[in-house]
C-alpha cells in the first residue's frame, strides 16, 4: 500500500468532518443533491460509486474466472454468513439491547423501528463497496465478483421472504426498481466498461499497458471513496447533529454485529484453511451491508423520519470506519492465513 493508502483512516475522518461542515453550511446545495433520485437510488452517490468500481472492474481477467470453481468453500463460507447467520444476528442484537439493555431510555415504539431498521440492514449483504475492501485487502478480484454475484443473484429471492419473517409482517414491499437499478449501476455497467477497456488494452498494449493504466486510475478509486463519505455525511448532519445520543445507542448494537461476523467469518476461513486473497473478501461481504437497498426499504415501509430509516443511516455512518479497520485486520493476519492454506497445498501436492 502507498502512503496515501496506509493513512485512509485519516483521510477518511477528515471527510466526514468536512461532509458535515459543508453539510451545515450548504443545506440548500445538498437538498438539491438529496432530489437527484431515480427509484430511490441517489444518482450523485451512484457517479462516486462508479468511480469508486470501475478501476478495480478492469483488473478482472475473465480467462481466469474457470479457476473460482478450485475454491468452493469461499463461497459457501459467504452465502452461509450472509443469508443463514448474520440477518438473525442482527436481529437478535436488536431486540437485546432495545427491548433489554436500553430500554429504560428507549420508548417502545421507537425500539421497535430501530430493530427493524438494523434488521434490514442485516438481511442486505454488500454489492458495490466490497469491491473497495478487496482491492485494499489485495483480494481475487475474479473471486469476489462472482461472490458478488452469487449474493446479488440470491438477495433478488431471499431479502423480502428473510426480511419479512424477521419483521414479522406478510405484506412487506420491496422497491424492486431500487434494487434491480442498484445492481445495474453499481455492478453491470461498471463491469461491462471494465471488461471493454481491459481488451482494448490488451489488444493495444498488452499486460503492462493495464498495469499502468490501473495505477493511474487507482488514485480515482480512493478519490471515489472519499467524496461519497463527504456526501453521506453532508447529507444527514442536521440528524447527526441533532440526535447524537440516539446515534450512539444504534451504533452499539451494530458495531458488536461488524466486528463479531467478521470474527465468525475469519475462524470460519481458517478452520476451512482458505487463502487470504480468498478469505478477506468472503468475509468483508459478510460483515458490510448493501446499505442503499435497506435505506430505500426503510423509508417505504416506514416512512422518511422513522427510526427505521435512522437505524439504516446510522449503518451508513459507521460502515467506512468500521470496514477501514476490518482491512486492516485482515491484512495483519494475512501471513498467518496463508501460510495455514499453503500447508494444505503442499500436503495435496505430495
Amino acid at each position: 500500500m502507498g502512503t496515501f493508502e496506509r493513512f485512509l483512516s485519516l483521510w477518511v475522518a477528515l471527510a466526514i468532518l468536512l461532509g458535515i461542515t459543508l453539510g451545515q453550511g450548504l443545506p440548500q446545495v445538498f437538498e438539491w443533491v438529496a432530489a437527484m433520485e431515480v427509484a430511490r437510488v441517489n444518482l450523485v452517490i451512484a457517479v462516486f460509486i462508479w468511480l469508486m468500481i470501475y478501476p478495480m472492474m478492469v483488473q478482472i481477467d475473465f480467462t481466469a474466472l474457470r479457476q473460482v470453481g478450485q475454491q468452493p468453500k469461499g463461497l459457501l463460507l459467504t452465502l452461509t454468513v450472509n443469508w443463514l447467520i448474520k440477518p438473525f444476528t442482527m436481529a437478535a442484537l436488536g431486540w437485546l439491547f432495545f427491548r433489554v439493555v436500553f430500554a429504560p431510555w428507549v420508548p417502545a415504539l421507537d425500539a421497535t423501528e430501530y430493530i427493524a431498521g438494523m434488521i434490514l440492514l442485516g438481511v442486505a449483504p454488500c454489492t458495490a463497496m466490497v469491491f473497495v475492501w478487496s482491492q485494499l485487502t489485495r483480494g481475487d478480484a475474479n473471486y469476489t465478483l462472482v461472490q458478488v454475484s452469487i449474493n446479488d443473484i440470491i438477495m433478488v429471492f431471499a431479502f423480502a421472504p428473510i426480511a419479512a419473517f424477521l419483521l414479522g409482517v406478510s405484506d412487506i414491499q420491496i422497491p424492486w426498481q431500487t434494487l434491480t437499478l442498484s445492481v445495474l449501476l453499481y455492478v453491470v455497467l461498471p463491469l461491462i466498461a471494465g471488461i471493454l477497456t481491459r481488451r482494448y488494452l490488451m489488444r493495444r498494449r498488452g499486460e503492462g499497458g493495464v498495469n499502468r493504466f490501473l495505477a493511474k486510475a487507482k488514485p480515482v478509486s480512493v478519490l471515489g471513496l472519499l467524496a461519497t463519505v463527504v456526501l453521506l455525511f453532508a447529507l444527514q448532519s442536521s440528524t447527526l447533529l441533532q440526535q447524537p445520543l440516539i446515534i450512539g445507542l444504534i451504533a452499539v448494537p451494530l458495531l458488536i454485529q461488524s466486528y463479531g461476523i467478521f470474527l465468525l467469518a475469519y475462524l470460519a476461513a481458517w478452520w476451512l484453511r482458505l487463502p487470504h486473497r480468498i478469505a478477506a473478501p468472503a468475509c468483508l461481504i459478510g460483515t458490510s451491508n448493501f446499505f442503499e437497498l435497506a435505506v430505500a426499504v426503510a423509508i417505504s415501509l416506514f416512512g422518511l423520519h422513522s427510526g427505521a430509516a435512522l437505524a439504516t443511516v446510522v449503518g451508513v455512518l459507521v460502515e467506512v470506519p468500521v470496514m477501514l479497520s476490518l482491512v486492516k485486520l485482515a491484512n495483519r493476519w494475512q501471513p498467518a492465513l496463508d501460510a495455514r492454506a499453503e500447508t494444505v497445498m503442499a500436503a495435496q501436492h505430495d
